[in-house]
């Protein structure tokens, strides 16, 4: 089970300070929640908290955590970092979703 990073998404994350990290302390919570036309969506967020129920991968330095019933989900996934002109967003290469609803902001499994 596992949830990577590219190269370009690793770079991102480090420049806003989730990594790298040698122990406790920072990271990039990766998640989903309920909501969208297609039902599920990605969240990404930093977290100084680790609890029980969550999944730790080591990628390069940067700590990825994911709570056990999302990895469910998007165990698999690839996350990257794209800059499209101005726009600029994390984008999923989940090989579990099924569908993605028109704008890309949610799917389903």
């Amino acid at each position: 089970m596992a949830v990577t990073l590219t190269e370009n998404a690793l770079k991102r994350v480090r420049a806003f300070g989730a990594g790298p990290t040698a122990g406790p302390g920072p990271g990039l919570r990766i998640g989903v929640k309920r909501t969208g036309c297609s039902g599920l969506a990605y969240v990404i967020n930093h977290v100084d908290h680790v609890s029980p129920d969550d999944v730790v991968f080591d990628q390069d330095g940067v700590r990825v955590v994911v709570d056990r019933q999302a990895l469910e989900l998007i165990d698999g996934t690839v996350v990257d970092f794209v800059r499209e002109g101005l726009n600029e967003a994390f984008r999923f290469r989940n090989p579990k979703a099924k569908g993605e609803c028109g704008c890309g902001e949610s799917f389903t499994v």
